[in-house]
């Protein structure tokens, strides 16, 4: 890769005209991190609303071979959009100018840079929903939504960010802007470049557009708190409720440690003795719920729940959720340090998975606090420490590696949503297999020959060993 020159910064200005290239340093080292760990200055950052201008910019640098680094609001714990090679970060924040919602299509286009929230608000103001709802999305665009598949709580019963994108406007690593998908539900003329793109990591093309698929809102919504003695109990709950024909839109898990900082953080009367509580959410038809709402209590109760809490008014059901809500500012409280992974695993492995991080927990001395999407497996194993503290880092660094052995083994992914980005590169073989991961070696080469767009990420390097210190 080549570092830029002064003629390449006379060519840049050239082409970005209704933009701008910032080149002082203080800038460019506001683009150097994102939420995970490291720090990488990019020779140039560029803002432009314009996609013709990011195709020929694009198309310079590949001439080029300059790297790209196409970045939203920098929220990814992965380490997605970091420069690492230096070269030129693409904000694509920015481009927030188009949200237009289609209601007869129940579609929705966007720009790159449009906060999810945003898109959730225009799509409730016409009666509609856009189900993806990750924890960020008041702070995070719909751009690295797509870029990482983001989910959210409610991924347990409506699914994930590709299960709502039907067409993208992208532009490919050589610099050529192209249509993907439509407005159409149903499309398969040929392969399907949509989903290909979604969930790439900004390694195979800059989303400049997106279509997304909106529902109608529910009528109803309904939801209750379950509070267990031990982790296993509340496992088995999920995996009982699950196998019992009722699908909850939310279903989150909370551990004794995470329940104890909320309430050291804001009390709100949560039962620090118990060692789980599970936060449900049901929506639907009101009289459909009445009876769901029972259903789920005995549920609860059959596989061991200490008490069922149903709130009465929505006063109450926002108490409820605000819980779950405040555990990330709740834990960092403990140490400044919070290392946030979502290793997921099938739900009938959630007891056993729980277990597990029992024992890394107890094996390497770490304050390891459990919460997250536990309705489809997707929990939030978070290590709070001290990044300073070299001997903790260490033991930090074993006890992250065993929790992503243990999600594989027990048949489960590295990422549920978070991505691969730095962190996560070199465990990818251990999940894909040698093959496996030579052939997504063989796409990403195909699609970006020369190896400009987002380089270092997913693909791990000879010997790459995950780095927390």
């Amino acid at each position: 890769m080549k570092a830029l020159i002064p003629d390449h910064i006379i060519e840049m200005k050239k082409i970005v005209k209704t933009g701008r290239v910032l080149l002082d340093e203080s800038d460019r080292y506001s683009y150097a991190f994102d939420a995970s760990f490291g720090t990488y200055l990019p020779d140039a950052v560029i803002q432009t609303k314009s996609v013709q201008e990011l195709a020929m910019l694009v198309k310079f640098a590949n001439r080029e071979n300059i790297p790209i680094y196409p970045r939203g609001q920098s929220t990814s714990l992965s380490g997605g959009p970091l420069p690492l090679q230096g070269g030129i970060v693409i904000d694509l924040s920015v481009m927030d100018n188009v949200l237009e919602i289609y209601e007869e299509d129940l579609v929705a286009v966007v720009s790159p840079g449009v906060l999810t929230a945003s898109i959730h608000k225009a799509a409730e103001e016409k009666g509609l929903m856009y189900p993806p709802d990750p924890s960020s999305s008041h702070v995070s665009t719909i751009g690295g939504n797509l870029a990482e598949n983001s989910g959210g709580p409610r991924g347990l019963k409506y699914g994930v960010t590709k299960d709502y994108v039907i067409g993208l406007e992208v532009i490919t690593p050589e610099g050529e802007i192209i249509q993907i998908g439509g407005k159409t539900v149903k499309n398969v003329t040929g392969y399907d470049l949509t989903k290909l793109i979604v969930g790439s990591e900004g390694t195979l093309g800059i989303i400049t557009k997106a279509t997304l698929r909106l529902l109608p809102k529910p009528l109803g919504t309904a939801a209750l708190m379950a509070i267990f003695s031990t982790l296993v109990d509340a496992g088995k709950a999920i995996s009982k409720i699950l196998s019992s024909g009722i699908l909850p839109s939310k279903m989150e898990l909370m551990d004794q440690a995470s329940i104890v900082a909320v309430e050291n953080y804001q009390p709100m009367g949560l039962p620090t003795d118990a060692e789980a509580i599970i936060l449900i959410e049901l929506d639907g038809h009101p009289l459909a719920l009445k009876e769901e709402v029972q259903s789920v209590e005995c549920l609860c109760h059959s596989v061991g729940a200490n008490k069922v809490i149903i709130p009465q008014n929505s006063l109450e059901k926002e108490e409820i959720w605000k819980a779950r809500k405040l555990v990330s500012p709740a834990i960092v409280r403990i140490k400044p340090t919070k290392i946030s992974e979502d290793a997921t695993v099938p739900r009938s492995k959630i007891p056993e998975m729980c277990e597990r991080l029992q024992q890394i927990k107890k094996k390497y001395n770490v304050n390891l606090v459990v919460f997250g999407h536990a309705g489809d497996g997707n929990l939030h194993p978070n290590i709070i420490c001290d990044k300073n503290d070299l001997e903790e880092m260490t033991r930090v660094e074993k006890a992250v590696a065993e929790i992503f052995t243990a999600a594989v083994e027990l048949g489960g992914t590295l990422s549920g949503e978070h991505g691969i980005g730095t962190m996560k590169a070199p465990f990818m073989e251990m999940e894909l297999g040698q093959i496996g991961l030579d052939m997504m070696k063989r796409i990403k080469k195909a699609w970006d020959p020369n190896d400009i767009m987002n380089p270092g990420k997913i693909f791990p390097e000879p010997g790459q060993k995950l780095e927390l210190k």
